[in-house]
């Protein structure tokens, strides 16, 4: 039975693509985390890839396990890209990196699963997706209830580009309580949302309300994608939107909040979601290329 060994720097926004890999091709796997001593050592790791010299003296102590016994070693975020070629080419097993390795050579890999946000080098070892990996599964939050429609809002918030600001959200609850009278309205918040956007959205009559910060345990995305025809999602929630699409035939409203940048990599995801059709991606056809 083959198995995966999944390398994670503990962000559960880059674990959860390689899990989402693993149970996409159905393949069993385990989760090894691992960290660099400093960034110092981080950036050694770049100069020692070049060199093709590869040593786990730049990590804290990590599990020890058999790695003999698996049959590919993945990783998504750039602290696990050098362990991944690491304990690939000293135990001569399948690499594979999902998002793209920028700082690392990337024909060491057996696979780059790069997103089409990051334009990619056209390599015979890259495959582009549209979107990054996911795999949605409700967790019995909500039921979908017959004949009525619903729809879900999922609000971010502050991040290194965009800003939230309460009048724009403000705009878009009292838009949606008014034109989606006959729907039922789910929402949920995240760990960026501020406390004043919070207190707003509790003064709305929501069917469900997640509050992040009372109930940071739970996640009702899967049962939205589930049983929603509609979505309302904040433009800073990339991975959300990316989920929401991959997974979800429902329409998407994108709400765009300020950015003090232009032409970034999450403006690039929104603009090829915007284009893309309400169908979700057939990941496991896309994916049949990568054979472990």
């Amino acid at each position: 039975m083959k198995k995966i060994l999944i390398i994670s720097d503990g962000k559960p926004g880059h674990l959860n693509q390689s899990i989402a890999f693993c149970k996409i091709k159905e393949i069993d796997f385990d989760i090894l985390e691992i960290r660099f001593k400093s960034k110092f050592f981080k950036l050694l790791s770049y100069f020692f890839d070049k060199l093709n010299f590869f040593t786990d003296f730049l990590f804290n102590k990590y599990k020890k396990i058999n790695f003999n016994s698996y049959d590919a070693i993945i990783s998504a975020g750039s602290e696990t890209y050098y362990f991944n070629k690491l304990i690939a080419q000293k135990f001569n097993k399948k690499s594979i990196a999902l998002m793209l390795p920028k700082s690392y050579k990337f024909k060491n890999f057996y696979y780059i699963i790069a997103q089409e946000h990051d334009n990619p080098k056209k390599l015979d070892n890259i495959l582009t997706i549209p979107l990054n990996l996911s795999f949605s599964q409700a967790k019995g939050y909500l039921e979908k209830v017959d004949r009525k429609k619903s729809l879900a809002l999922i609000i971010g918030g502050d991040n290194s580009v965009f800003h939230m600001k309460y009048e724009q959200i403000k705009e878009i609850l009292d838009y949606i309580f008014k034109e989606y009278k006959d729907y039922l309205k789910y929402v949920t918040t995240s760990r960026r949302t501020t406390k004043e956007i919070e207190e707003l959205i509790e003064k709305y009559d929501f069917d469900y309300k997640l509050i992040y910060s009372k109930e940071p345990n739970i996640n009702p995305i899967g049962d939205f994608i589930q049983i929603c025809d509609e979505f309302f999602i904040t433009s800073d929630s990339t991975s959300m939107l990316s989920e929401v699409r991959a997974n979800s035939n429902g329409k998407i409203n994108i709400i765009k909040l300020d950015s003090n940048k232009n032409n970034t990599k999450f403006h690039r995801l929104v603009d090829i979601i915007e284009k893309m059709d309400n169908k979700k991606i057939e990941f496991a056809k896309i994916l049949e290329k990568v054979k472990i």
